[in-house]
């Protein structure tokens, strides 16, 4: 007796969905962290995801300790995108083409280096104030440049650390931005609710963690 297994391609086709859904969380959680998380209708005054680590410093209940804030939390997006891209560029499951792994690879090194503060300078970055976000550009782009050899890291590894990373860079920057909030609100003279960028980035990484799970767990 002759069994036959109806559903036998399911599984290249999760494979196919898994395989771009990966680039497109990372695409996405960028798309939002470059976005408004204010916005406002004179473009001046519209504060994006990326512009929170300077932006912050200079409220007067952060300078004044009133607020505690971990500055470098709002770079987590670029950090864990960076890291993120580099890790799967060369995984031989998601079989990703040249092309696909050149983007991936920009992808990182156009995070990281947005990591990078204005004006800078080598000395600068050396700097408390900047010595962690020297450390995290450094990481990125070692990983970057050693993302082959990432390739041969377990796939469940790889997975839990994309997860974890994504999960910590959807929560730790968007608590932090309402908690100053109301501030920013006081210096705009309405009320503020945030923009668009934020939920678009915190939707993406969370779709990006949901997908590294998938990613470790599939079957191949």
């Amino acid at each position: 007796m002759t069994v036959v297994v109806a559903d036998r391609p399911a599984a290249p086709r999760r494979w196919t969905i898994l395989r771009w859904l990966l680039p497109a969380t990372i695409l996405l959680a960028l798309a939002g962290y470059f976005g408004p998380w204010i916005g406002h209708r004179v473009a001046g005054l519209v504060v994006m995801g990326l512009d929170l680590g300077e932006y912050v410093k200079f409220l007067t209940p952060v300078r004044a300790g009133q607020i505690a804030l971990w500055r470098e939390g709002f770079y987590l997006p670029l950090v864990v995108a960076s890291l993120s891209a580099s890790l799967i560029a060369f995984r031989r499951e998601l079989r990703y083409p040249w092309v696909v792994r050149g983007l991936l690879l920009a992808t990182a090194i156009v995070a990281a280096l947005n990591l990078l503060p204005p004006a800078w300078t080598p000395q600068r970055m050396l700097t408390d104030e900047f010595r962690q976000q020297a450390a995290a550009l450094a990481i990125c782009l070692a990983a970057m440049a050693f993302s082959p050899l990432l390739a041969l890291l377990p796939r469940r590894l790889v997975a839990v650390l994309v997860a974890a990373g994504a999960l910590g860079a959807a929560i730790v920057p968007a608590r932090q931005f309402l908690a100053v909030l109301p501030t920013i609100a006081d210096l705009y003279h309405q009320p503020l609710t945030p923009g668009w960028g934020l939920w678009l980035c915190a939707g993406g990484l969370l779709a990006l963690a949901g997908a590294a799970l998938w990613f470790g767990w599939e079957r191949e």
